[in-house]
């Protein structure tokens, strides 16, 4: 007999397998021998009170032979030979899991990426930590696997009216992510783990037939009767095609610069900026598991937090456990932070995004006329501030910082405490690199935090700048049935870069979701 049943443990007893197979036993009444093993089905931690309980729905298999869960949940077909081919722009997630798709309809994918493998990325990262130096085509936020490969692995979201989030769960275990993220409540993979998972998909793709092209940058689309007809590269190539997946992340502002300059449709789409916040990993487990030293038993703790100020909403973003925080520019003069934790975040600190929402009006004072006109509005308002953020760390990278506290009191730092941003930091004014319209907005909420968490309001922790790459400031629109951009037909804007997605999973289905649009147009999906 296979049983479900919802538990209820001290967090202390969830980690053993024993005292859930005695808890399963007790509450099916019968002996623990009975009970042969059992599934994990879901698992989050309620920390709300001194005693800290661990959920669990668990699948039970009592009175006959316990059975692994399965690793291997998709097929691919071979597409060398296939009748129907689509071309992708971008290996990230949501290019990746469009490739997939494509594979397993029987389409042949031709994924363009303008950087590099995630083995050879990872040497540019190192120059850019090191000496201070960006490839604009290989960095945190272009290569193989796109911005999620270096940047943390968080498989959280609330889009599951997007596509099947246990779908694209179950694709990373079936490319080597551990089975716990098929039912963590917050799963994480780890930006160490992922270029491993990155690879095997990638693998897979070939494998089956289609093609993925490295250092391949589109600078073209041929157009014709508001039809795509091909994409050209910077080496000149120019590639037959039908049907164009556009998933370029958001940071590709070559892209959004070459739909506005051929008068493809494109609007500013408001998003969120800020800074990263870092505090010494001890004091969120502190406050959050309200104890003096985190039990072993218990993982780093998280926090999300939200505030308005004065009708403006602030935010916590991204937040990384036992994390580190990145450079994660993708041009000469501009600096842009963001965070990630390797799969045991292990690290002594813990870092978040802390962001203010921006929309148009914000940032008409800080563009010129013609500029506010463009609807790279808000893009180059994101640009005016990672210059600016720029200039006051010095150069090479190093961020402006300064301890929390005092920036909420309007008083430069005279030292600032260790951080993990390894490019170096500088004690800064950071009400001079910030608009006001952030900076006050940030203060504010920041000692509301300090009421909500106690031990977060502290000159321990400090405030890196600045935190701008949340969301794409552009929205390239698209028919809602068809999924094609409402001009220009057989071109599909796809994911966080034409402002669908917000993060690994949202991204991976809505590439999942433009493939099949694709299908039905052509025939091979129902």
């Amino acid at each position: 007999m296979q049983k479900d049943f919802v538990l209820k443990l001290p967090a202390s007893e969830a980690g053993s397998g024993h005292l859930v197979q005695e808890r399963i036993a007790q509450e099916a009444g019968v002996p623990v021998t009975a009970v042969t093993g059992f599934h994990i089905l879901k698992q989050s931690l309620d920390a709300r009170s001194r005693t800290i309980w661990t959920n669990l729905t668990v699948k039970a298999f009592i009175n006959e032979p316990f059975v692994p869960r399965s690793k291997s949940f998709y097929s691919f077909k071979d597409v060398t030979r296939a009748r129907h081919e689509v071309v992708i722009i971008g290996a990230g997630p949501a290019g990746l899991y469009a490739a997939l798709r494509c594979i397993e309809l029987g389409i042949k994918p031709i994924v363009l990426e303008r950087g590099k493998d995630v083995r050879a990325r990872r040497r540019d990262l190192a120059m850019l930590n090191r000496t201070g130096e960006v490839n604009p085509e290989s960095n945190y936020c272009f290569g193989e696997g796109g911005a999620g490969t270096y940047s943390d692995g968080k498989l959280y979201t609330r889009s599951n009216k997007r596509g099947n989030i246990d779908r694209i769960l179950q694709l990373f275990v079936q490319f080597g992510a551990e089975e716990k993220i098929l039912y963590q409540a917050h799963p994480h993979i780890g930006t160490n783990k992922l270029p491993h998972i990155i690879s095997a998909m990638r693998d897979q793709v070939i494998d089956a037939g289609g093609q993925i092209l490295f250092e391949t940058k589109l600078v073209d689309f041929g157009v014709e009767n508001n039809t795509i007809k091909s994409v050209i590269t910077a080496g000149g190539d120019v590639i037959n095609a039908k049907h164009v997946i556009l998933a370029t992340g958001h940071s590709a502002r070559d892209i959004f610069r070459l739909l506005d300059r051929k008068k493809i449709l494109i609007e500013a789409k408001p998003f969120a900026l800020g800074v990263r916040v870092e505090h010494p990993q001890s004091v969120i487990d502190a406050a959050q598991y309200k104890c003096d030293v985190r039990a072993d038993f218990l993982p780093p703790a998280s926090y999300s937090l939200v505030q308005q100020v004065n009708e403006r909403g602030v935010f916590s973003f991204c937040m990384c456990p036992g994390g580190i925080i990145a450079p994660a520019a993708t041009d000469p003069g501009e600096l842009v932070v963001n965070g990630w934790s390797p799969s045991k975040r292990n690290n002594e600190f813990a870092n978040s995004g802390m962001v203010v929402q921006v929309d148009l009006q914000d940032a008409l004072p800080f563009i010129t006329r013609e500029q506010a006109k463009s609807p790279l509005a808000l893009m180059y308002f994101q640009q005016v501030v990672e210059q600016t953020a720029f200039t006051a760390g010095g150069g090479k990278f190093v961020a402006p910082a300064q301890r929390l506290v005092d920036f909420c009191n309007n008083k430069t730092s005279n030292t600032l405490p260790e951080c993990s941003y390894i490019p170096g930091i500088s004690s800064q004014d950071l009400t001079k690199v910030l608009p006001p319209f952030i900076y006050k907005t940030l203060q504010g909420g920041l000692k509301a935090f300090g009421k909500k968490m106690n031990g977060y309001y502290t000159n321990d922790a400090i405030l890196v700048a600045t935190e701008s790459r949340t969301s794409s400031p552009v929205r390239i629109p698209r028919d809602a049935e068809t999924l094609e951009h409402v001009q220009v037909s057989g071109l599909y804007p796809c994911a966080e870069g034409s402002g669908y997605a917000g993060g690994i999973v949202s991204a991976a289905m809505d590439g999942e979701r433009v493939v099949d649009a694709i299908a039905r147009k052509i025939g091979v999906l129902a």
